[in-house]
């Protein structure tokens, strides 16, 4: 069972990956690369030299635009994507097998939980884009994170009326506390730039998750020789 469940989370992890990986590549990618050039320039200014002596007085590596951003891209996408499909085969072994719709609602559920409750808060930004500090909104988003996904638990899981009304409110209480916020908000790229990022992401990520949540329902129930 276990092998079973490691392959056909590995199968359904490539394929969204793919997919995924195709989207950022034409919608995500050149958003990123626009805005670059904004911090770049900044940066420059800001030292009172070129962009070009910039980016060779950089001594940390990073891939190059190209290839090598596209494998990066990729690969990075596929190990993320394979680990959110066993999450979702672990669930599809603890309840009856899932049909095609259930898979999706399963990928919805995942996109609320790992995308879509964190984003209310803090949704994804631009380089160049003031932040709060690193930590606090690491642990924002993680509790965000487990806290949409038990209040989620309890709202559609199971029956009772005061567990799904409890769930409703594990739901908000991140949201009532609040995202940790920088103490001057602004962003390098133009505003448009930035709404247009914002949608594009939201967008890209819910077709990632609804293939991800159906294409784990197949592999799935595939592996378990069901129709």
């Amino acid at each position: 069972m276990f092998k079973q469940i490691v392959f056909s989370s590995v199968l359904a992890g490539i394929a969204a990956a793919l997919l995924l990986s195709v989207l950022q590549i034409f919608w995500v990618t050149p958003l990123i690369l626009q805005a670059e050039t904004y911090e770049v320039a900044a940066e420059a200014v800001a030292h009172g030299h070129t962009a070009d002596d910039h980016a060779h007085d950089e001594t940390a590596w990073q891939p190059e635009d190209g290839w090598q951003r596209t494998l990066s891209t990729i690969s990075s996408n596929i190990l993320m994507a394979s680990a959110f499909a066993l999450m979702l085969a672990g669930a599809y072994a603890l309840r009856k097998p899932p049909c095609i719709r259930q898979g999706l609602a399963w990928g919805l559920a995942g996109y609320a939980v790992f995308f879509a409750a964190p984003s209310l808060g803090l949704p994804p930004d631009l380089p160049g884009t003031a932040a709060a500090e690193v930590m606090a909104r690491q642990v924002w988003w993680l509790g965000t994170a487990l806290a949409t996904a038990l209040g989620l638990g309890l709202l559609f899981l199971q029956s009772r009326w005061p567990l799904r009304a409890t769930g409703i409110l594990v739901l908000l209480i991140p949201h009532l506390l609040g995202a940790p916020q920088p103490e001057i908000a602004g962003s390098l790229a133009p505003e448009i730039l930035q709404t247009q990022f914002r949608w594009v992401s939201a967008l890209t990520n819910a077709v990632f998750w609804m293939a991800l949540g159906v294409s784990s329902s197949l592999t799935f129930n595939r592996m378990q020789n069901k129709p």
